[in-house]
């Protein structure tokens, strides 16, 4: 196949002619590695940090779906499907609603990337480790200059986000356009409204984002909101797309009321029981407390490490430290999807309590 390839192929010449015998005749000098030859053992935990959280056995079936290309017309049928989804859980009948495929932080990316160029004024309230990574990426795009605490004159977007780090709501500045992927990790939307300040940021750009692959205009075709051919931009992770609909799913058949309600019902009862072993809630206003994920003071004396790991080696069952400015001073305690119950929290705060009693504390 080489040697066709190089006759062909005249540009390639001599490197391409090399190929073949170098391949076929080319010693091994590293084996295959003996724990890949071993089945995969994965053990098995309760997942009550911030995120990750465990998944529905109807999500986690759905990867054993049978794999479509990421062309066909059913995987589109399947993005069609996941963007109504997503609408019904953010509220928003905006045609520009999409899924890209990465990380919570990729979703941050690409709404910086689009709605950021060089010379804009981009106001960030810094009170996490999310809002300092919002502000980094601002700097490495290049947006007009702004002193720390100074009035940026009209701003044309707020970050405003703690939601993640540290348990309390996320809110921005009144009467200015705020990127919804600024609060809400993993699918950036883009405001309630169709042609909203931040779409019209978007198509009215001066330069291309820097990213490719974040590009929200190419995306949006890839995901039919602009209402022409679907072309390929990237190989879109077909399985992630299955989980991703049978999440969606799960969501509006229990309805958003009654998924909120039951959030609510499982962080107001985690927050009785940590206060009830005497563990201090990190944020004071109950009204400002998210129900999904709650911040707890480290206890005086402790380790929050240790706690993290007696938790986890002796229940099987994960929390986290803080981030950022809040490493060594909270843990937190996510109560996400089908890990929002009663009985979960039972289970992290008997947890706690044995924790409490069996790890070393200073006294001092």
């Amino acid at each position: 196949m080489f040697r066709a390839l190089a006759k062909a192929s005249p540009a390639l010449g001599p490197l391409a002619a090399g190929w073949a015998p170098t391949m076929a005749s080319h010693q091994l000098h590293v084996g295959p590695p003996e724990a890949l030859l071993k089945p995969l053992s994965v053990p098995s935990r309760l997942l009550l940090g911030p995120g990750p959280s465990n998944l529905a056995p109807r999500v986690r079936e759905a990867s054993g779906l049978p794999l479509l290309g990421h062309m066909h017309k059913e995987t589109f049928q399947v993005m069609d499907e996941i963007k109504q989804g997503i609408q019904y859980a953010f509220q928003t009948r905006n045609p520009l609603t999409l899924a890209v495929s990465g990380s919570g932080h990729y979703a941050l990316e690409t709404a910086l990337f689009n709605l950021l160029e060089p010379g804009d004024s981009f106001l960030v309230g810094a009170n996490g480790i999310w809002g300092l990574r919002a502000a980094d990426i601002g700097k490495r795009i290049g947006p007009g200059p702004a002193q720390a605490g100074a009035a940026v004159p009209d701003p044309w977007g707020v970050f405003h986000r703690g939601a993640a780090a540290l348990g309390w709501l996320w809110g921005a500045v009144p009467q200015v356009p705020v990127p919804a992927a600024g609060g809400c990790r993993g699918v950036p939307g883009w405001g309630p409204h169709p042609h909203g300040p931040a779409r019209r940021k978007v198509c009215a750009r001066r330069t291309k984002p820097f990213s490719f692959s974040m590009d929200v205009r190419l995306l949006a075709n890839l995901w039919a909101c602009d209402r022409k051919p679907r072309m390929y931009h990237h190989t879109t992770p077909v399985v992630g797309l299955y989980s991703l609909r049978e999440s969606l799913a799960l969501l509006a058949e229990q309805g958003l009321e009654s998924s909120w309600q039951r959030h609510r019902e499982a962080s107001a009862y985690l927050h009785s029981r940590l206060q009830g072993l005497g563990l201090q809630l990190f944020v004071r206003d109950p009204a400002a407390r998210l129900p999904t994920i709650t911040a707890v003071a480290v206890p005086a004396g402790y380790d929050w490490r240790d706690m993290v790991s007696y938790i986890m080696d002796h229940f099987g069952i994960e929390i986290a430290g803080g981030l950022g400015p809040s490493v060594g001073k909270v843990l937190r305690i996510g109560l996400l999807g089908c890990n929002a119950s009663r009985e979960n929290v039972d289970r992290v705060a008997e947890a706690l309590k044995e924790a409490l009693q069996h790890c070393p504390r200073n006294k001092l």
